[in-house]
This record gives C-alpha cells, structure tokens and sequence, in this order.
C-alpha cells in the first residue's frame, strides 16, 4: 500500500489491536518515511535513539508556532527542560529525596494484595479496573497529595488531556484541544489549591514539598507548580495501566512464559522489561527539528513534523533477534519503552516497581486463566496504546 498512508492507517482504530505489520511496513519503506499531511514517520530503532539525543531536535509544539502557552517540562527543551525537571525530581528521586520510590514498596505491596484479594477461582474481573488502573491512582494520589475521592474528577480531566495529545493526522482536532485546555486549566487550578492548603502546614507529599521549598531560587512559579501537577498526576498512572495491562494480555497469550515464571519468579524484573520492548505503554513520539537535517540521506526541513515511532525501534530485526518473538529472558534489552535521552520517562523507577508488584500477584492466579475477549476492545488513543478493558475469567 501507499507508504504516504501510514500514519493515518496506524493511527486508525481498526488497527489498534495490532498496529505492529504497519511498522514492519514503515522499517521497509525508512528509515525515514513522508507522509501525506507533510508530517515524516521514523520506525527504525538507531535512528529513533539518535534523534531522542540530537539537540537539533525540539520536543516544544512553540517551535512551530502552534501554542504560545508555556507547556510542561516533558515538551519543553533544555536549558529550560532542565530546570524545571530538576526541580520536579527534588521531592521524588536522588539525590535529594533517594528514598521515596523506596519506601513506597510497602505501600505499593499492601495496595496489590487488597486489589487481589477478592480474585478467587471462577470469578470474572476486568484486569483495567479492577486493578491495572486503582494501583497506580492510588499510588500517584498518595505521592502527590491528592484525595483518592477525587478520582471521578481528576479521571475526566486526564481522559480529556491525553485526547489532545494523541497524533490524529488528517482530523480537525479545534474541539479535542479546546476541551484538552480547559481540562488542563481547571486541573491545574485544583491541584495549586491542593498545594496551597499546604503552605505553611506540609504533610508527606509532593504538592506539600513544592509549595513549601525554603529557597526562592528552587521554587516553581505557580503556572509551573500548576503543569509539573498535572503532568506528574496524568503520567504516574496513565502509562503503568497500559504496561501492566499489556503485561497480563501477553502472558495469557503465551502461557508457557506465565508457567515459566511461576516456577522461577526472580526472572519477573527482566520479564517486564520484555513487555516494555514488545508490547509498550508509550507507542510515539512527536518532535520538531530547530534546524534543517539529514535523517539517513532524508532532508527534512525546519520546523517540519517527526513522529518518532518508539514501538516500531522495539521491534527492528537490526537492533533486536527475532523481534517479534516475546522472549521474558532475553538478553541485551536496551529499549525505547521509557523513550531515551533528557526525556527519558521521569517516573520510570516507579513504573519498574508497580509493574513488578502488579503481575508478581497476578501471575499466581492466572494459571487456569483465559481470556474472555482476544482481541480486547482497546483505548481510541494511538499514542498511548493499550486495552480499555482486559475480561478475564478466572
């Protein structure tokens, strides 16, 4: 088919249970590949590490002219990306708070098993939300402070703002990202309020971190107390229920792997880095060059559209054996599940340590498992792939 068609038809929804012959079709036509609406596709996995690493390469939609708003620091680039993720990262990881991941393994374990505790033997459950998407709400809710009674309300706001982040080429998108800012806005709002109520008064949390910082110099302003919240609240669940989801699917399609791991559970650590490779929570990226480049003998222009297609690297036959095999022991698995470069995913260690906790308690009771519905009816999101709902029956 027309290669100039590629994007519109991984992006279509017929495709979403299995986009991963269109990529194989965008390696053999790359590396780098134009499509129709001017925009330019990347599916091989060293050119996609190269650009995630070439300062020539802007993640900020401002290089196009497109917003004016100021966005988080996930598309902002540095020196100002730096700034503000360094200061994002104080309350949340070394080297100034190295053990808050940690001390929330307890926490993150005492979660799992009240979600798994009433998965008995011949019940039905939906693998989303009975449990892929409460674990890591409620883990992200206890880090930033946020009431987990508040999910209903928070829930719509993150449904609209991952909408208008999707890659929808060919679409007339005005409403998605009208409704995308005002969900952004009143988000914001609550979570600086949630902050507020803390000045002065901190508890245990982030929001309580930010908003009571000694040094005026580490301080966010409070447009950007408002989208480092937003951000750290929709990212540190969106993609983990996409990864354990993904990870439950995979070993029920391929049981001799589940058997594997029953018997051996110490393999589970590089078995979810296996599920991050095949079958990842994050499928693309968009960037938008500084400069006129050359992209493997490709020019592309200046300001031009590159979507780079992170799940198409993880399953190039030149970076990776047998790619499209799901191999939980395989070796030399350096993946793009958590993208690379200054963008590497901010809130991986914690993924690592829900994902693990997450299928560890699962793999125990799938054992006579199967699966209601193969293929799942999954997310309309092309970006963030992953079921909507997973039926399993006990």
């Amino acid at each position: 088919m027309d290669s100039e068609t590629l994007l519109a038809r991984i992006t279509d929804y017929a495709n979403r249970p299995n986009p991963y012959p269109l990529y194989a079709e965008l390696r053999e036509a790359g590396p780098v590949v134009r499509q129709a609406d001017g925009s330019h596709l990347v599916g091989t996995y060293h050119e996609i590490a190269a650009l995630l690493h070439d300062p020539r390469m802007s993640a900020d939609p401002r290089t196009r002219g497109e917003v004016t708003r100021k966005p988080p620091f996930l598309r902002l680039d540095d020196p100002e990306h730096h700034r503000l993720r360094t200061l994002a990262m104080r309350p949340f990881g070394p080297p100034h708070s190295p053990g808050r991941v940690d001390a929330m393994r307890g926490e993150i374990d005492r979660i799992t098993k009240e979600l798994t505790g009433p998965f008995e033997a011949g019940r039905q459950i939906d693998v989303v939300d009975d449990f892929a998407y409460p674990l890591p709400v409620t883990v992200i809710c206890r880090l930033l402070g946020v009431p987990r009674e508040d999910e209903p309300l928070f829930r719509a706001w993150s449904d609209a703002l991952v909408a208008a982040a999707d890659v929808r080429p060919e679409e007339d998108t005005t409403e998605t990202n009208e409704a995308g800012d005002q969900a952004r806005g009143e988000m914001g709002g609550y979570l600086v309020n949630l902050a507020e109520q803390r000045r002065g008064r901190p508890g245990d949390d982030m929001l309580s971190a930010f908003v009571n910082e000694p040094d005026p110099a580490l301080r966010l302003t409070q447009e950007e107390l408002a989208e480092t919240a937003v951000l750290l609240l929709i990212a540190g669940h969106e993609t983990t229920v996409n990864l354990i989801t993904n990870g439950v699917l995979t070993f029920l399609r391929h049981p001799e792997h589940l058997d594997h791991l029953r018997r051996e559970p110490g393999l589970l650590p590089r078995a979810v880095e296996e599920l991050l490779r095949y079958e990842p929570p994050v499928h693309m990226r968009e960037r938008i060059p500084h400069a006129d480049i050359d992209i493997a003998g490709t020019k592309i222009p200046r300001g031009a559209s590159i979507v780079l297609v992170l799940a198409s690297g993880n399953r190039d036959p030149l970076r990776f054996p047998d790619p499209d095999r799901f191999d939980p022991t395989r070796p030399d698995n350096q993946h793009l599940g958590f993208g690379s470069g200054i963008h590497l995913c901010y809130g991986a260690p914690l993924a690592r340590i829900e994902a693990q906790a997450a299928l560890g308690a699962l793999i125990p009771r799938l054992g006579t498992a199967r699966l209601v519905q193969d293929p799942p009816p999954y997310r309309q999101n092309a970006m963030l792939r992953g079921p909507r709902h997973l039926p399993v029956q006990l």
